[in-house]
């Protein structure tokens, strides 16, 4: 980093921030093999065999494709896809910020084609992950007049491809920089971002997420109990008894006897002379006499 007149270090401006990121992200690696149309965006080949890509170039082809994608009036337009597992879920966040429409997985044939299907749409512009793995939606693409935007490594098939993005499009980091960048320069494009201000989405956002370390977090955060206040009493002994029996008396011992008016075997309390002759006894309701109820004229 080259110092100014001061003595300060001179700020980066967001090019440079942007290339930065991308050698961290390893967007420069390329493959050791080389297609005839990828060499104009090949910087050099390293001892290896690996060549890598010149991310000025790179940089250049991200805004050219984020102004592609601000220049179609309704975002609903575009598709954004990725057959791969790493791009998946950076094709929905993608999505989510831009307002495109996300197509995470395998392509059904016909979707671009075939309008008696129920998934039949017309986009105005295709973005892919990798021409290679999504061929299908290219040739779809190709057959309905849908310009095509897509990340293209070294080996990548340019054929039906509009704007080429030179990237490696084979790792979880890079795959998810690279839909972080373009959507932060779609929004900037839009006025959603002011100029000079930084996104406050993080980028960790766009990257794959294996789903055993996924569940081994979750599993980690649920082990640990939650601290409301007072510990857990995990001492029987020191809860009070449900029932408290009279002092002394034992488990095996004999029980106590009934108190006069209470319990089932208690003796009944008599009633008063004048009381028992007004007493008039209850008719029989006739279920325990087994007979027959009245007839009641139905």
């Amino acid at each position: 980093m080259a110092a100014a007149a001061g003595g300060a270090p001179r700020t980066l401006s967001q090019r440079e921030q942007d290339i930065q990121m991308m050698l961290a992200a390893d967007v420069h690696l390329g493959t050791k093999n080389c297609d005839f149309q990828m060499e104009r965006y090949v910087y050099k080949r390293r001892t290896d065999g690996i060549y890598i890509i010149n991310l000025g170039k790179t940089w250049e082809k991200l805004q050219l494709a984020a102004r592609v994608i601000v220049a179609i009036e309704n975002p609903q337009d575009i598709i954004v896809q990725s057959a791969r597992p790493y791009g998946q879920r950076a094709v929905l966040k993608f999505a989510q910020h831009t307002g495109a429409n996300a197509i995470a997985g395998r392509h059904t044939p016909g979707t671009f084609t075939n309008q008696m299907q129920t998934t039949f749409s017309e986009p105005r512009l295709l973005i892919l992950t990798d021409p290679r793995t999504d061929h299908q939606p290219i040739k779809e693409s190709a057959l309905g007049n849908i310009p095509t935007i897509a990340f293209c490594d070294t080996d990548s098939p340019m054929r039906y491809v509009d704007i080429g993005i030179p990237a490696n499009n084979k790792g979880k980091q890079s795959i998810g920089f690279l839909y972080w960048l373009l959507a932060r320069m779609v929004m900037q494009m839009r006025g959603t971002i002011l100029p000079g201000h930084k996104w406050d989405v993080m980028v960790d956002l766009f990257f794959y997420r294996d789903p055993e370390e996924a569940k081994e977090v979750d599993e980690e955060e649920a082990l640990v109990a939650p601290e409301y206040g007072a510990p857990l009493v995990d001492n029987w002994g020191d809860l009070p008894a449900l029932s408290a029996g009279p002092a002394g008396a034992e488990w095996g011992g004999a029980a106590p006897a009934p108190v006069a008016g209470e319990g089932w075997d208690a003796p009944a309390v008599p009633l008063p002379a004048d009381a028992a002759v007004a007493a008039v006894p209850a008719p029989a309701t006739g279920w325990e006499e087994g007979s027959a109820p009245a007839p009641t004229g139905w």
